[in-house]
Parts: C-alpha cells; structure tokens; sequence
C-alpha cells in the first residue's frame, strides 16, 4: 500500500471515528433494543425446548410455557421493530450531520475550490449516502457481533457446557473466514467509488454542455467515453459484490458444521436416551447465535462502502475552518488599500499578482482595467476572501482584512459577476437571495433602482413570475439586472464587480451602467471592466501582469 493510499484510509478512519463520537447516542439505542430482543429469543427458545421436551415424552411444561413462549415471541418481534426504526434515525441524522457539514465547507471554499461541479454534487449526495449504512446497520451489527454470541454461548454452556465450547470455536472462526475472503476489500471499494466520482463529475459536466457536444458534433464520441467509464464503474463494483458473496458462503458453510457437530453430540439424547431440554435449546440457539454475525455480514458491505465514501469526504471535512475575527459592527464607510500585494495560483506559472499597490478611497469607484490574465478578477477574489495573498497588505480602514474570517469579508461586500446565477424561482425570490429578510417593499425598492420593473411589470405575474434553472427565460442583461437588484438590496459599503457590461449590447448596457452609477453613489466600488464606456464609471487605473501599468517589478534591478 502506497503513503498516499495509507494517509487516505488514515483519515477516512479518523472521519467515520469522529463522526461515530458524535452519534453515539443515536448508534447506541439500536444495540440496546437488538441487545433485549436476543435476551427474549434465548428466553423463548428454553421455554420452546421444554414444550418440545414434553411433547417426546418428558413432562415439566404445559399451557403457561406455552403462552409465555408467545408473549416473549411478540415482545422479540417488537423490539426488533423498534430497533429497525432506531437504525432509520441514526441514519437519518448521520446523513443530516455529514451533509450540513460538507455542503458548509463548500461554501465557505466557494471559487477557490477548483473540484468539478459533478464531483462536488456526488460529494453532497452519493458519498453522504453511502455512509447512512455505516452508523444504521455497521455499527449496530458490529457491536451486536460482538455481544450476542457471547451471550448465546454463556447461556447454552448453562444448559450444556460441551455445546457451549463448540458454539465458541465457531465464533473465533469466524472472523478468520471474514479476513480471507475480504482480503483487498477496501481499496476495491475505495476505487469503486473513485470510479462512481469521475462517472457522475463527467456525466453532469457534459449535460452541462450538450448544447457545445451537438455543435461540435462529439455526441457519439462523449457517449463512447461515458460508456467506458460506466464500464470501469461496472468492473469495481463487481470486485466488491465478489466480498459479499464469498463471506456469505463462508458464514453459512460454519453455520451447517456447527449444527451437524451439535446434531452428532446429542444423538443420544435426541434418540430417547434420557431429557433431550439441554440438547434441543443448543439446537435452537444455532440460528439465535449466527443471527448477529449474519447481520454483521450483510453490514459489511456498509463498511465497505463506507470507508470508500469517507475517504474522499475526509480531506474536505478534515479542513479546519477559517481563521480569522468577526466583525463588531457593519463601518458604513470603506477605504481599501493593497500594497505591494503578490499572489500566485500555481507556481509553475507567473504570479497573478506581482506586487500590486493602489488605494480605493471612501466612497471612490476605481475602475481595475488591463488585459485578461492582468490580476483584475485576483483583486476581487482576496476581497471576497476566497483567495489569501502570499506577501503584502490588503487593508480594509487601515486594519489588515486578512485577519477577518473571509464569511465577515464576503459580510462587508455585493458582488456582480458578469455571469450571475440565477435560480429556479420568483423574480422576487433571487432577489431577495441577497438579503432574506428583506421586507416585499425593500424587494421592490431594489428591483426599480436596478430597472428590473420595466420588464417585469410586462411579465404575467410580474416580480412572482417564475424564472427557470440558470435564468432560463430571461435575456442576459434582464438577468444582469436582477444581479445588481441584489446588490442594492445587500446594501454592503463595499461594492465588488467583475466585468458587469460584459456581453450586453448598447442599449441594455448604458441601463445597467444607469443603475450601476446609482449603486456605487456613496459606497466604495472596485470594478473589473474591459468596457469601453468604463470612464464613465469612475477612476481608472491601468494593470498589467499583476501589477500597476509602469511600475517597476518587485525585485527588479534599478
């Protein structure tokens, strides 16, 4: 096993043990409840020997065994029930926790996580599901794995102390047989769902992109692909059901022996050789002591999944949150600084920032303006707190910003994209996305400064009409507007916008700069533009190569 294969399986472990720590309580109740039901059914089976005893012509049970022997009957069916609806809940909450938690991680990574949008989604759901058997079934059946045969075997030693001893050298077999036949069962799961990953991340993305496959004419070729990868899903998951079957097999191959060497020990007894009560209760207890391990067996497969799920969610989880201070009050007013500010994506390339200083004073709109690759989007992202500059000083009112948690930066800010998202609701509703508790008159108040309302009011159900996933229905500068009613609704001192006029023709552009002048009036405004209508905006300062146009580089000879 390679050091990376080992620090994954390390850390999946430390996930699934932390997680364990936290549900306990909700893991806990299942093993009790399946803890009282094998009580009752050991209680049941001695009351049913005895009956049965009677019946081959040894008295000592009559009707208040038997009616006891179906009360305990109904009581196990019970408990069983409820530990089933136990283990839902335990699942329940365990999906819940996991899904919480990685779904906040990945939004406070946001941008900056460079993860496909596919995988991201089969993060959130496939492996967060894969992980519901371990804490419902897993570890229930383990713990009851463990427990329940010792508790059959201290009670048919009771009755009869040889049968005991067999039971209990099957049970220290048993788990030899579990080891040989899943020998590589976890890194077969692993690639299972690494395989299941990449399917799901390719699959999205090119639906995502039909429309570009068909112009291309590449359906056929993207299908081809998609085929192979279904097939090298097909391949691991066959590898793992390989596990299942092969311990099945050995459970019940240990199962037939341990029940054929009780059948030859008892033969006497059972033949009228004297009270066959000890001997038909070590029968019975066959089934009652295989039962825990065969629930152990069917989980196993939960575990193994499991630890496949856990090891792509642990580096996601596993990373601490953000550092950083909180805000004590929203300052109304904003002065930014950077200063000699470098910043780097990948050093094999050239840095996206190459010390860049400038100064953004209250109130001011300053116009980042430079060719693609400049810094310009770089600026906005350490801004927003989804990226961290590697040298300099990025001040916010002459307090360094990097000591704020970058959630209490995003907190200070509206941002406008060029390509904004647009969700499957009410025109009403991705407005007020900005701002959720905005009152319906605010909502408006916002839709009109960002001219929304002079398509809407033409819309049937005007602000409530309904928009489609990604804006669907709506032109890109309508959708632009709707961008920029969020910002006036957000009402943040720091505006932050990345080419807002891009791809809009003139008509729709000198509105959206309309409303983009009335946004930035008394609030400090940062804006990536290549329009060319962007001194209209405000102050422009030229970059180039992540740095002020003319200034010299920072190491460079004088």
């Amino acid at each position: 096993m390679s050091s990376s294969s080992a620090a994954r399986d390390g850390a999946a472990r430390a996930l699934l043990r932390r997680e364990s720590r936290a549900l306990r309580r909700q893991v806990l109740l299942p093993i009790l409840l399946g803890l009282c039901a094998l009580v009752a059914t050991i209680a049941g089976a001695w009351l049913v020997a005895r009956l049965l005893a009677a019946l081959l012509g040894h008295p000592g049970a009559g009707w208040p065994e038997l009616a006891a022997a179906a009360a305990l009957a109904l009581l196990g069916a019970g408990l069983v029930l409820a530990q089933e609806r136990a283990q839902l809940a335990a699942g329940e909450a365990a999906r819940a926790r996991l899904r919480d938690a990685a779904f906040s991680r990945l939004l406070d990574l946001g941008p900056a996580d460079q993860t496909g949008i596919g995988e991201r989604a089969s993060l959130v759901v496939d492996r967060v599901e894969a992980l519901d058997g371990y804490f419902a079934r897993w570890i229930p059946a383990a713990a009851l794995a463990m427990l329940g045969p010792v508790i059959v075997c201290a009670a048919v030693a009771w009755a009869d102390f040889g049968s005991g001893v067999v039971l209990a050298i099957a049970g220290l077999l048993y788990p030899v047989a579990m080891a040989l036949t899943g020998i590589g069962a976890a890194q077969a799961s692993r690639r299972q769902f690494e395989a299941l990953g990449r399917l799901s991340g390719r699959f999205l993305d090119r639906m995502r992109g039909l429309p570009t496959l068909v112009l291309f004419n590449r359906q056929e070729a993207e299908a081809e692909a998609l085929g192979g990868a279904a097939a090298e899903l097909r391949r691991h998951t066959m590898k793992v059901l390989r596990v299942a079957f092969l311990s099945g097999t050995a459970l019940e191959l240990l199962a037939a022996a341990v029940l054929a060497t009780l059948a030859w020990r008892h033969r006497a007894l059972l033949g009228g050789g004297g009270d066959p009560t000890a001997a038909l209760f070590s029968l019975l207890m066959v089934p009652a002591f295989f039962a825990p391990l065969r629930g152990f067996a069917a989980a196993y497969q939960d575990r193994l999944h499991a630890a496949g799920a856990a090891s792509a969610l642990a580096p996601l989880l596993a990373e601490p949150e953000a550092p950083g201070l909180l805000l004590e009050e929203m300052p109304p007013r904003v002065v930014v600084t950077f200063t000699d500010v470098r910043l780097s994506y990948d050093p094999a390339r050239p840095p996206a920032l190459d010390g860049l200083s400038f100064r953004a004073s209250a109130g001011e709109t300053l116009v980042l303006a430079g060719p693609s690759g400049a810094g310009k989007s770089s600026v906005l992202r350490i801004l927003m707190g989804f990226a961290r500059p590697e040298a300099g000083r990025v001040a916010i009112n002459a307090q360094d910003a990097m000591a704020l948690r970058p959630a209490e930066l995003r907190r200070l800010s509206a941002y406008v994209g060029q390509a904004p998202h647009l969700f499957r609701a009410s025109l009403r509703e991705n407005i007020r996305f900005a701002r959720p508790e905005a009152t319906p008159g605010q909502v408006e108040a916002a839709a009109r400064a960002a001219h929304i309302m002079e398509f809407a009011e033409s819309l049937p159900e005007g602000l409530d009409t309904l928009v489609g996933e990604g804006g669907w229905g709506l032109s890109g500068g309508q959708a632009q507007r709707v961008a920029l009613a969020r910002a006036f609704l957000r009402d943040a001192p720091l505006v932050l916008l990345d080419e807002p006029t891009a791809h809009l023709d003139p008509g729709t552009e000198a509105l959206v700069i309309d409303s983009l002048q009335r946004l930035c009036l008394g609030r400090t405004a940062i804006i990536a533009s290549h329009s060319g209508a962007r001194a209209r905006l405000g102050r422009v300062l030229e970059i180039e190569a992540g740095r002020v146009a003319g200034a010299p580089r920072i190491g460079a000879a004088e």
